[in-house]
C-alpha cells in the first residue's frame, strides 16, 4: 500500500509512537519557540545537503509551521526515492491544537 503524500497530526502521532522519524523543516528561531519532543530539526534549505543522514527504509514525517514548506520537502524527498516520506498536514500549529496543547503557538 502506498503511503499518502500527506497525513493528519493524529495519524502522525501514532506513527511517531511506532518509531517514525519526525523531521522539523522550520528555521532554528521557529524551533526555539516550540518543537515536538524527539523531532530532528533540519531547516528546509539544508535538506539537500542532509539527504545522506535520512534513512530511506524508515517512515519520515515532515513538519513545518502549517504544512506548506514540509509539503515541498516531502515532494522533493519523494523525487529522490524516499517513498516513505509524508507531510504532516497543519504542521506544528495543528499539533499544538490537537496533540500537545502545552506547545506555544505562534
Amino acid at each position: 500500500m502506498a503511503l499518502p503524500l500527506e497525513i493528519d497530526v493524529t495519524t502522525a502521532a501514532d506513527y511517531l509512537r511506532q518509531g517514525a522519524l519526525l523531521v522539523d523543516v522550520r528555521e532554528p528561531h521557529e524551533v526555539a519557540i516550540c518543537a515536538v519532543t524527539g523531532s530532528q530539526p533540519i531547516p528546509m534549505r539544508q535538506i539537500p545537503e542532509n539527504l545522506a543522514t535520512l534513512p530511506q527504509d524508515q517512515l519520515i514525517l515532515l513538519m513545518c509551521h502549517h504544512g506548506s514548506r514540509s509539503e515541498r520537502v516531502t515532494q522533493f524527498l519523494r523525487s529522490k526515492g524516499y517513498d516513505q516520506a509524508t507531510n504532516v498536514a497543519g504542521g506544528i500549529d495543528a499539533w499544538a491544537q490537537e496533540i500537545d496543547p502545552t506547545l506555544t503557538r505562534y
